[in-house]
């Protein structure tokens, strides 16, 4: 599970690579998409229609599409096969009961625990975080100790999907339609812990962006304490 995973990653990021390409090329020509979202069916129709004056040119923008279009493709597949093999891995309840959290995607919960394993080997959250590179550096001298940027030691993996999940939490806290049915059939400990974490972290996230904190400052506050919310939820699953 690991190995799709991390092969997912490669991916995704190769996907990322090959539109940042397409889309350099079409700036060079002027060529600017109109529309809201870029990668949608509309986008995707829009840049079927494109015509280049030169032959040449319309040749390596099609080279540019075809690479988009695989990469996608790519993409399904190999989250397809993850989705596919989840039921029968030996971690799969523990990965069901960390989606009662809100941000943590299937995907999400798949990486943390083919990553890590199991979560509750640690004594404690800070423990999980200090593994993840999560928490701040510090640089002691004499009775003064400075704090700087998180370590980035340990998973990096890990880190990435929760810096993304973290995101999710800057709206108010709400029991969406599909939080709930993901919560289906979970016991209910589980789901109060979820709702805790809703709501301390939602509410984190809208006092530190009131404060002026940095973005970047304000998702890796909510990623950590996401990690803790993680760890606890992974305590109440037997495997």
């Amino acid at each position: 599970m690991r190995d799709l995973t991390r092969g997912r990653e490669d991916v995704v990021r190769a996907l990322r690579t090959a539109r940042q390409q397409l889309s350099a090329f079409l700036l060079r020509y002027g060529k600017r998409y109109p529309g809201k979202k870029p990668w949608t069916p509309a986008h995707l129709r829009w840049l079927a229609d494109l015509s280049l004056p030169h032959p040449s040119q319309q040749i390596v923008l099609q080279e540019y599409i075809a690479t988009v279009r695989e990469g996608t493709e790519r993409t399904v597949r190999m989250t397809d096969q993850i989705l596919q093999l989840l039921p029968g891995w030996r971690w799969n309840p523990v990965v069901e009961a960390l989606q009662a959290l809100r941000g943590v995607a299937p995907l999400v919960a798949v990486t943390t625990i083919a990553e890590i394993g199991d979560l509750s080997r640690f004594e404690n959250p800070r423990r999980l975080m200090a593994y993840l590179g999560l928490v701040p550096s510090e640089d002691s001298s004499g009775e003064t100790t400075h704090r700087g940027s998180i370590t980035k030691t340990g998973n990096g993996h890990v880190r990435r999907v929760l810096m993304e999940a973290a995101h999710a939490y800057a709206f108010p806290a709400r029991v969406s339609r599909h939080l709930l049915k993901r919560q289906e059939g979970l016991p209910e400990p589980v789901r109060a812990i979820a709702w805790k974490a809703q709501v301390r972290l939602c509410g984190k996230f809208r006092r530190l962006t009131a404060r002026g904190k940095l973005p970047n400052k304000v998702v890796t506050a909510i990623a950590r304490e996401l990690s803790g919310f993680m760890w606890a939820i992974a305590r109440e699953v037997k495997v």
